[in-house]
């Protein structure tokens, strides 16, 4: 039988190789297309349409506005997407895909979680069920609750939210 400590340090090399594979394809991604994975993934969907909220492509996303806004604007800059404002709704902003936009997601790889999803979704149910409830455990372990995370792997710093609600999380157990 494994001690506690090697089974925690265990735990903690499997954690620790996570987050560098996915450090590791986000810093790939970046040198071979120039784009982080929020930002080929903002891509991917604003080119899903032929014009579309900033508003919208956030709601879908799972990011804020905000944030949304910002990668539009950088993605502006390269020459990536277009904005243009609303013609009724002047606060309501239009974006879409240049040409070389869609130029460089026709070379863009799949992103990460394309080929985890593809593999997790292989699973049976149960143990689906059991990876979210070890993960929804470990979240609340380590105290990253109020850690607002769209659905997709990245390396890029994540937003934190303000309500800390433990209990929305599952969290119940105090130290």
């Amino acid at each position: 039988m494994q001690r506690y400590a090697d089974i925690s340090d265990d735990v903690l090399i499997a954690l620790r190789k996570i987050i560098q594979a996915i450090d590791l394809n986000s810093k790939q991604l970046v040198k071979r297309v120039g784009l982080t994975g929020p930002q080929l993934v903002i891509l991917q969907y604003i080119s899903s349409s032929d014009r579309i909220s900033v508003g919208e492509v956030a709601k879908n996303v799972s990011l804020s506005q905000g944030t949304v806004t910002g990668v539009i604007e950088r993605m502006e800059k390269r020459g990536l997407v277009t904005r243009q404002r609303g013609r009724r709704d002047k606060r309501r902003v239009m974006v879409q895909v240049t040409e070389s936009g869609k130029a460089l997601l026709e070379t863009a790889p799949p992103v990460m979680q394309e080929s985890f999803l593809k593999r997790f979704k292989k699973k049976e149910e149960w143990e689906q069920t059991m990876i979210l409830s070890a993960l929804q455990r470990l979240v609340c372990m380590m105290d990253a609750t109020a850690i607002s995370a769209a659905p997709f792997l990245s390396a890029t710093p994540l937003e934190i939210v303000v309500d800390n609600q433990k209990q929305k999380a599952g969290c119940k157990e105090k130290e």
